[in-house]
């Protein structure tokens, strides 16, 4: 697949409220292409887990 494809892939999860597959896909997007937009989404994504799901972060 291309980062794109795996970029796409994380937004459909992401949607669907499967964080840790988005997570997952937008990372292999950002290891085939660093300057993806998935950098951008996984940043995003991090930045909502952090806030709303706390004990994930820190058990």
């Amino acid at each position: 697949m291309t980062a794109e494809e795996y970029y796409q892939q994380g937004n459909a999860a992401r949607k669907q409220g499967l964080w840790h597959e988005a997570i997952n896909a937008y990372i292999k997007a950002i290891e085939l292409d660093p300057d993806s937009p998935a950098v951008e989404a996984k940043r995003m994504l991090d930045d909502i887990m952090a806030f709303y799901c706390k004990d994930m972060y820190n058990p």
